[in-house]
């Protein structure tokens, strides 16, 4: 196989007809940032963000909490319920998970 080297610090030939435009042809059609643009409501935006250590006293939650199962178990160390088969005994006889042990 014949390949041809390429210098690719070399600057690319551009034809005036290949429809690529400069860079400063760019920069002449980008639209007015100050014009258009999304209209926010800063009233509306600032009710529906939580802020930390708000009073959430009023709101309910409705999970569903399933108790580990026969094949599962938590980790001692991150608390998370995990599969048997990510089970690993230490000698001191705490159960982590392959996670954790690593």
């Amino acid at each position: 196989m014949n390949a041809m080297a390429t210098d690719y610090d070399s600057p690319r030939k551009i034809d005036d007809d290949s429809g690529q435009e400069g860079f400063t042809d760019t920069l002449t059609r980008r639209p007015d940032p100050s014009a258009g643009g999304i209209d926010v409501d800063e009233t509306e935006l600032a009710e529906s963000i939580e802020l930390p250590g708000a009073d959430l006293s009023g709101e309910e939650l409705s999970v569903r909490v399933i108790p580990p199962q026969p094949d599962e178990f938590t980790c001692s160390h991150c608390f998370l319920v995990r599969h048997r088969s990510q089970r690993v005994s230490r000698a001191s006889g705490r159960q982590v998970c392959l996670e954790c042990a690593a």
